[in-house]
């Protein structure tokens, strides 16, 4: 184990952080998902003003007196908050700017008074706006442990209502919850959780830690007690990578590092993860455009095939670019990756479907029709204007419709011509 890891005040400060991460990755996930991803920051400017009281009536830097004024002053921001959105037509994001700003300036006058008063400075208060996480003892890291078990266990015993409350808040009061009470006691939790940070990581950067772990979770699953602890240990890594970095750098700031590892942990979340990540939606950019390739491919000879009555006609390659309005080498390298998948055969530069290939041409021509005429029908489009990839509509679209689509194709004339080799789908109308 390093030296610095046997310090005992690192040690306070590495639990500490990681108390910090957890609670606000715990919280943040339903300040997100509840649109309240901005509160944090009011809350965290709005306590400063009530740390800065706390020193005037006690004249004594005691973080416990720091605390409670901080926790009531975050407590009236949110009150203020809800009051002017409730009863006024200002909307949420312009209420909380307008806290922000009113509190964290009152804040400022107060720090300068006390700057300029003849019995006290303002050492250690400058803690609150910054962090100082190296500062924290055991005594605080205690105080934070108690906070975020509550945190924990609040979010624990009301997930199903605070579940409710974010994604359905109009049925949750339907079946007899009082939305505004929850709201409340979530602003609640999420002032706490503020109060807990502001000396580890300060006011300008505790809504970064209420945000960023919740924000990469997301990213990683859609299920909402996933996310939960997803966030709580994203958070919980993030303090604890600030920590030991802060560690081996110890001119480096550690509320800064761990909002810089937080952001490290979004970033790699974005690019990596499996279904909302960048690199999967570009791999599933690429097999969609593949996929569509190939379709269109298919679809083209069979209509050519379909057209001429010859189902075992070659087309020369310069009409198949022609036709496809691509360039000759972009048709080439479509029908080669067809030819591998046994779906075409060529002689010279003449191409066609093979009877496998004739088989699922006939099913990709077919259900583009359907959803045509589907398209046409219900959704009042013009045929123009209609183009959709060849997914079966029977899994889509109840077999009373597909049989109603059927008997429209054959009303119309554009029932898809059975090429000798080719068998019915099973499961078609009929």
């Amino acid at each position: 184990m390093p030296h610095w890891m046997m310090e005992r005040n690192v040690q306070w400060v590495l639990a500490g952080c990681v108390l910090l991460g957890i609670s606000s990755g715990v919280l943040g996930s339903f300040a997100l998902l509840r649109r309240r991803s901005l509160m944090g920051d009011a809350l965290a400017h709005a306590a400063l003003p009530g740390v800065c009281a706390a020193f005037l009536l006690t004249g004594t830097r005691s973080l416990g007196f720091f605390l409670v004024g901080a926790t009531v002053a975050g407590l009236l921001g949110a009150f203020c908050i809800q009051a002017v959105t409730r009863h006024s037509r200002i909307k949420e994001d312009t209420a909380l700017g307008l806290v922000l700003s009113v509190f964290f300036g009152f804040g400022i006058v107060l720090m300068t008074i006390i700057q300029h008063s003849p019995k006290a400075n303002q050492a250690g208060l400058d803690k609150f706006i910054f962090g100082q996480a190296a500062s924290l003892i055991e005594a605080d890291v205690r105080a934070m442990a108690v906070c975020a078990a509550l945190i924990c266990v609040a979010a624990g015993l009301l997930f199903k209502e605070f579940k409710l409350l974010c994604f359905d808040s109009g049925f949750a009061r339907g079946i007899g919850y009082s939305t505004m009470w929850l709201d409340g006691l979530l602003l609640l939790l999420i002032v706490l959780a503020v109060v807990v940070g502001l000396q580890a990581v300060g006011v300008v950067l505790m809504a970064a830690m209420l945000i960023t772990p919740a924000a990469a979770a997301r990213l990683w699953t859609d299920r909402l007690d996933r996310m939960v602890w997803l966030a709580g240990a994203f958070g919980a890594a993030a303090g604890a990578l600030g920590t030991v970095l802060s560690a081996v750098e110890l001119r480096m700031p550690t509320g800064p590092l761990i909002v810089l590892s937080a952001t490290a942990v979004f970033v790699v979340s974005l690019f990596l993860a499996p279904r909302r990540g960048l690199v999967a939606r570009a791999l599933r950019l690429i097999q969609l455009r593949a996929r569509v390739a190939r379709e269109h491919a298919l679809r083209h000879l069979y209509e050519l095939a379909e057209a001429s009555g010859r189902w075992e006609e070659r087309v020369p390659l310069q009409e198949l670019a022609a036709v496809w309005g691509e360039p000759v080498a972009v048709v080439r390298r479509q029908l080669t990756r067809l030819e591998q998948d046994g779906l075409t055969w060529h002689s010279g530069e003449h191409w066609g479907l093979s009877a496998s290939g004739l088989q699922s041409a006939y099913e990709v021509v077919r259900n583009h029709r359907l959803w045509e005429m589907f398209l046409m029908h219900e959704g009042q489009l013009g045929a123009d204007h209609v183009d959709r990839d060849a997914d079966l509509i029977e899994h889509l679209l109840p077999p009373v419709i597909v049989r109603e689509l059927e008997r429209l194709l054959r009303v119309h004339g554009r029932e898809p011509e059975l090429p000798p080799s080719v068998h019915p789908l099973a499961g078609t109308g009929g």
